[in-house]
């Protein structure tokens, strides 16, 4: 049986929120607790292409508050490395809080309950396992170690930072599948205004002025892929999800609600090519987009050459070993070493600078 998707494009961000909402919102309880997963993976402005518009979330608010709704809660926890407090208030989450009266979690310091699916065993935010309806509200865009992030992995914010380091260290793709069995978001929303289509970290954004909803997560990333230019069995996790029976099919039926206003794009591959120069073990995502960033800046100084056939190895695979350059923490006995969880993109910079 086909999921369902709908598509939306335009300017008008809160517009096109409440229009999707209107035709993709079931039918809730009264009295239901109902909890908003954006992304805010870390502190960037929406329109660098990495966080999800603040204006979704408050249509997606005032949608729900209009509908009858008030046990209403923001939860969300930035990657590894990132606070989620500095996100709320410099991206305006407080003032959301107050002028409309809901709840607002950093699922770092939530309770969180053990859950094992298909071998592996997660902490989830209780918050997020409780809630009676989870929207989920991801942004789409590129990704350096999975090609590509987006509703399966944005729930990646609901789980301990222990447990993000260890979805890292079981390379990533089998866990978010695994996740994805356990904790099911009603409805999905997602950013596709201006996602960065290669870094998830943003700065260059896309514009695309697209917005889409679906019911089944899994689907919807699927259908977002082919936006990208991949094949959903390109795409990792969702290729396990397949494999796993966590979906029987990844069939959809689009219904666009207004025609593109914007041309089709597709990643660049800029950090792709970057990421060629790393050796990845187990490798967490902040401090890989500190070394991906300091090598666009190097490349961009015309001194990507320098590093030729050397390899910089990253991550927790190679904990009590000696490569010659490492960088982070868990590659402190490297020759060359630049320390850090998660190392700075200006101390990896300084080091490539002294090759």
């Amino acid at each position: 049986m086909s999921s369902k998707i709908a598509v939306i494009y335009g300017h008008d961000i809160s517009m096109m929120t409440t229009s999707l909402m209107k035709k993709m919102m079931p039918d809730i309880p009264r009295g239901s607790s109902i909890v908003i997963k954006p992304n805010l993976v870390t502190l960037s402005e929406p329109d660098q292409g990495a966080t999800t518009h603040t204006e979704i979330v408050v249509a997606v608010i005032e949608y729900l508050k209009n509908c009858g709704f008030n046990d209403i809660s923001i939860a969300e926890g930035s990657w590894v490395g990132a606070s989620t407090e500095a996100c709320f208030k410099e991206l305006g989450y407080y003032s959301i809080r107050d002028n409309l009266g809901i709840k607002l979690v950093d699922t770092k310091k939530d309770r969180f309950r053990k859950v094992s699916s298909h071998g592996i065993t997660m902490e989830i935010s209780e918050t997020c396992l409780e809630a009676d309806f989870l929207i989920n509200l991801p942004v789409l865009k590129g990704h350096c170690q999975t090609l590509m992030t987006h509703a399966m992995k944005n729930l990646k914010g609901c789980l301990s930072d222990k447990s993000k380091r260890d979805f890292h260290r079981l390379g990533l793709d089998r866990p978010i599948a695994a996740l994805n069995a356990v904790l099911h978001p009603h409805l999905t929303i997602s950013d596709s205004i201006c996602g960065d289509l290669d870094f998830e970290e943003g700065g260059n954004p896309v514009e695309t002025d697209r917005m889409m909803a679906s019911a089944d997560p899994i689907a919807l990333d699927a259908y977002a892929s082919t936006l990208m230019g991949y094949e959903p069995e390109e795409i990792g996790y969702i290729k396990e999800a397949i494999e796993l029976g966590i979906t029987d099919s990844i069939e959809w039926e689009v219904e666009e609600l207004s025609k593109p206003i914007a041309s089709s794009s597709r990643p660049r591959g800029d950090v792709k090519r970057l990421a060629s120069y790393a050796s990845p073990s187990e490798a967490c995502s902040a401090c890989y987009a500190s070394l991906i960033r300091a090598l666009k800046i190097f490349d961009e100084e015309g001194g990507i050459r320098k590093i030729k056939e050397k390899k910089i190895a990253i991550g927790q695979g190679y904990r009590g070993t000696s490569p010659e350059i490492g960088v982070g923490a868990c590659c402190r006995e490297a020759k060359l070493a630049v320390s850090g969880c998660p190392a700075s993109a200006k101390d990896i910079l300084s080091m490539l600078r002294n090759l």
